[in-house]
C-alpha cells in the first residue's frame, strides 16, 4: 500500500492537535467517572484444572509464550543494537524503547504465570506491571515514528514512569479499601485508541506499519476471547477464553518484535 493511500491527507498541526485533542478528552472522560474497583469476579476464570500439578495449569502454562517471545526478542536486540540509517533503529532512544518492550513481554510471561497460579490482587500486581511496559514503550515508538522522533525520545520516559504508576496507584487503593483503576484503564487503552488514529492520520517514517496493523487486529481477538472466557470453555471444556487470549496477545508481540526487526527508514525521491 502507498504511503498516500495508508493515510488520510490531514496537515501536520492537525493531526498533532487531534491527537492531543483526544488524549486531553480522555483524560477528562476518565476523570470524570467514580473511582473503579477491581471487581472480585474477575478472578474467577472459567479453567481451574490442574494440569502437571499446577493450579489453573493451562492459563498458567499459556504464559509461555510470553517468555519465549521475550527472549527471543532479547537475543534480536543484542545483535542489532547499533544506529543506522539503513538499520531499524537511527535513535538511541528507539534501541531503549524496544529493549522496555521486549523487558515487558518476558516479564508478563512470569507475571502472568505467577498470577494465575493463584489468583487474588495481590498478585494481579505482577501481571498488569510488566504489561505497562509494553503499552507505553510502544506508545513512544509510533509516536516517534507518526509524530516527530523528539517526541517520542521525550515521553518514552515519562510514558513508562506513569504506566508503572498506575499499577501502583490501584494497588495502594485497593490497599486502603477504595479501589481506583481509572489510571490503569487509561494507560491500557488510551494507546490503543490513539494507535490506530496515528497510523490513519500521519504519515510514518518508518516502513512496517503493517506488521503493526496485524499486532494491533491480534490483540483485539485476544480482548474478544478474554471476554468469552467462559463461554468458550463451555464449549467441550477443552479450553477457555482466557488461556487463547494468552497465545494471540503473545502473538502479537512477536509481530510487533517483527515489525521492528524489518522497519527502515523511508527514502525520499
Amino acid at each position: 500500500m502507498s504511503q498516500a493511500a495508508a493515510t488520510v491527507p490531514i496537515a501536520p498541526r492537525l493531526r498533532v492537535a487531534l491527537i492531543v485533542g483526544l488524549a486531553a478528552l480522555a483524560v477528562v472522560v476518565v476523570a470524570l467517572l467514580p473511582p473503579i474497583a477491581q471487581d472480585p469476579a474477575y478472578h474467577r476464570f472459567a479453567d481451574a484444572r490442574h494440569l502437571f500439578g499446577i493450579p489453573n495449569g493451562a492459563n498458567v502454562l499459556s504464559n509461555l509464550g510470553f517468555v519465549v517471545v521475550g527472549l527471543a526478542g532479547a537475543a534480536w536486540l543484542r545483535r542489532h543494537r547499533g544506529i543506522s540509517r539503513d538499520g531499524p533503529f537511527t535513535e538511541g532512544w528507539e534501541i531503549g524503547a524496544a529493549a522496555v518492550f521486549t523487558l515487558g513481554v518476558g516479564l508478563t510471561g512470569v507475571g502472568s504465570a505467577y498470577y494465575h497460579a493463584a489468583p487474588d490482587n495481590a498478585r494481579l500486581v505482577w501481571d498488569r506491571l510488566p504489561m505497562t511496559l509494553m503499552f507505553m514503550s510502544l506508545f513512544a515508538l509510533v509516536l516517534g515514528d507518526r509524530v516527530a522522533p523528539a517526541v517520542g525520545r521525550w515521553l518514552l520516559g515519562p510514558l513508562v514512569a506513569v504506566g508503572v504508576a498506575s499499577v501502583g496507584v490501584w494497588h495502594a487503593t485497593e490497599a486502603a479499601g477504595r479501589g481506583d483503576l481509572r489510571l490503569y484503564a487509561l494507560v491500557q487503552f488510551l494507546p490503543t485508541i490513539l494507535i490506530p488514529v496515528l497510523l490513519v492520520c500521519c504519515p510514518g517514517r518508518v516502513t512496517g506499519s503493517g506488521w503493526l496493523w496485524a499486532a494491533l487486529g491480534m490483540n483485539a481477538i485476544g480482548k474478544v476471547f478474554e471476554l468469552a472466557d467462559h463461554g468458550v470453555f463451555a464449549i467441550g471444556g477443552v479450553v477457555s477464553g482466557h488461556t487463547i487470549k494468552h497465545l494471540t496477545t503473545a502473538a502479537a508481540t512477536a509481530l510487533v518484535l517483527r515489525m521492528l526487526a524489518i522497519r527502515r527508514v523511508r527514502r525520499t525521491s
